[in-house]
């Protein structure tokens, strides 16, 4: 017997063969039905869990996996708990990626685990690989542009073609759901945890995009090739003004406002046949008055995704470790409740063992049926049978180099980028720097952790050449640093200031405006979000929409003629202190 979560399950039945991609939906519901009638109801709910593990390896044996599972290693997590998937990251808490070759080593290794159990049901192993900011893995692969930066480049099928060569590079690595594309709609220019992540702040141009990409990721080659996408965070999180990670977010939209703004994404993405949706943790009152969060909202899940919407594929959470989604109920109710609303899978509970628990107590007491449960197990079952993962769950290691990050990928999406660089201003015709002489490179840069790069200041200098210097200045330039900076500019011919949400960065705004008092010709470069422009008044401003190499690269063609600017501004740039003045409006972008 094996204990789960301290509840002792059945020994399950003896496995069936899986249904090829190829095979009509009757026989698929044919097989799913006859393998969860093999299922013990521990493993049935284990299906409706997302884990994050620890560690690089399958058997790298990882304190943190104890603390969290009880247990030392990521394969015993996925076997103990029949967790039907699991969530790569690259940062310092759960880090699991080296290498494109070591993913697709991971990835095997959880999935042996798996398939160890009967049935021998595949994980779906999940990363957010969306662009830009939120890379999970650059090292050796092709990186992206994020979302606004295709919004700026204004193509669809640009966007399908990063999308396909993203979803073929994941799958050769071991991945087969990418939680993108973002379907929200960036409408509010204080959101701090969307911003570039989106594609616009106008519905058509974002449902446009979202539904390219979801094309480009699930239709990019057979089912053994592609991934799942997953459009986020339903009903919308783009009007948010707080970040829900740290707290739950209200949406004061009407819901006429939320009908014109948020849901065509949405529907969007459902039309392309998107194969799962992720729920947002925010509170959208005119949809639903009780003041529960989205994730577990009846009226939203079932009233509108379900059954207004139609939508019949997996429906996901957002991290269960949000403190978003847990300011209003204790972890073991949650799921519960996500579950009553008409969602499918639970994604990074933070207790693995209270969560399974409280389910399995819920329909033990006749609160959830087994009927209920039933339903969302055969959609999980049914997205793996539609992706291909349960003939063909492991990746070729061997073959990760020749399909990841090749110099043709790379080259395809260095072109994608090139059309995002926009120039907002050239009062002084300061651009196109064709002979710029003495090139001082300043101002924002990322302390480097694992997963990221190194800072974008160099990047650009060593795309410029020889005649460029790289000064950091990190997140919030000191007095002194800010001097050096004033220094060095005013022995060089051209600065090149990046700059990073100078909203709440005060010392940022100080050293662009000591840059600009030198007299010297500066250009300004907001390399995230495209509000910056907003809050300083330079003569000459460009936005990138990410601070990436392949961004940096890109803006370096632009800077000095190579190349002339063609992105357009996917949102409008309000005034910083006047948000009811428009600065730049939306489409706005120069060219030469």
């Amino acid at each position: 017997m094996l204990t789960l979560g301290g509840v002792a399950a059945a020994e399950p039945a003896a496995a069936v063969s899986a249904p090829s991609p190829q095979a009509s939906t009757h026989v698929v519901d044919r097989w799913a039905r006859h393998i969860l009638r093999a299922m013990p109801l521990e493993q049935k709910v284990g299906q409706l869990f997302v884990a994050d593990v620890w560690g690089k390896s399958a058997d790298e044996v990882h304190p943190g996996n104890q603390r969290k599972y009880g247990v030392d290693t990521p394969a015993e997590v996925v076997r103990r708990y029949h967790v039907g998937g699991v969530i790569f990251f690259n940062h310092s808490g759960t880090d699991n990626v080296d290498s494109p070759t070591q993913l697709a080593r991971l990835s095997n290794g959880l999935q042996r685990a798996a398939l160890s159990a009967r049935p021998h049901i595949p994980l779906i192993v999940s990363i957010d690989q969306e662009g830009g900011r939120v890379t999970r893995i650059a090292d050796q692969a092709t990186e992206y542009p994020s979302a606004m930066a295709l919004g700026a480049g204004r193509s669809a099928d640009n966007a399908r073609t990063a999308a396909e060569i993203n979803g073929n590079e994941l799958r050769a690595m071991g991945v087969n759901q990418n939680f993108a594309p973002v379907a929200d709609v960036n409408s509010n220019p204080l959101n701090p945890i969307i911003g570039s992540r989106s594609f616009s702040a106008d519905p058509g141009l974002a449902g446009e995009l979202v539904a390219a990409q979801v094309r480009g990721l699930q239709g990019g080659g057979r089912p053994t090739e592609t991934v799942s996408a997953s459009a986020k965070h339903f009903p919308g999180h783009g009007d948010a003004a707080a970040d829900s990670h740290v707290e739950l977010p209200e949406i004061k939209r009407t819901e006429e406002e939320w009908r014109r703004i948020d849901l065509p994404p949405f529907e969007a993405a459902i039309a392309a046949g998107i194969d799962s949706i992720m729920t947002a943790h925010i509170t959208v009152p005119s949809l639903d008055p009780s003041g529960n969060p989205a994730t577990l909202s009846k009226p939203i899940m079932t009233g509108i995704l379900r059954e207004e919407l139609g939508y019949d594929g997996v429906v996901v959470t957002d991290s269960l470790q949000m403190q978003g989604v847990r300011e209003m109920h204790p972890d073991s109710e949650i799921p519960v409740l996500a579950l009553e609303a008409g969602v499918d899978q639970m994604l990074m509970p933070p207790d693995l063992d209270v969560a399974i628990n409280g389910v399995l107590d819920a329909v033990r007491s006749g609160r959830l049926s087994e009927e209920r449960i039933d339903q969302s197990v055969l959609r999980v079952l049914k997205l793996k049978w539609k992706r291909g993962i349960l003939v063909k769950p492991l990746a070729s290691e061997r073959s990760v180099p020749r399909h990841v990050g090749t110099a043709e990928h790379r080259a395809t999406i260095q072109r994608i980028t090139d059309r995002a660089p926009t120039v907002l201003r050239n009062d002084a015709g300061v651009l196109p720097a064709t002979n710029p002489g003495k090139v001082l490179v300043t101002g924002w840069n990322r302390p480097e952790y694992p997963g990221y790069p190194a800072d974008p200041v160099a990047a650009l200098a060593t795309h410029l050449g020889r005649s460029a210097t790289a000064l950091p200045t990190g997140t919030s330039p000191s007095g002194a640093a800010i001097e050096r900076a004033v220094a060095a500019a005013k022995e060089s011919d051209l600065v090149v200031v990046l700059t990073n949400n100078l909203r709440t960065g005060a010392s940022q705004r100080n050293l662009l405006t000591a840059l600009l008092g030198t007299g010297k010709p500066v250009v300004a470069v907001a390399v995230q979000e495209p509000y910056d422009p907003g809050y300083v008044d330079a003569p000459t401003w460009v936005a990138t929409y990410d601070w990436r190499a392949v961004s940096m690269a890109a803006l370096a063609k632009v800077l000095t003629g190579a190349a002339a600017p063609q992105g357009k501004l996917p949102v409008t740039v309000p005034d910083g202190t006047d948000p009811g003045t428009v600065r730049y409006p939306f489409g706005h972008g120069l060219s030469w």
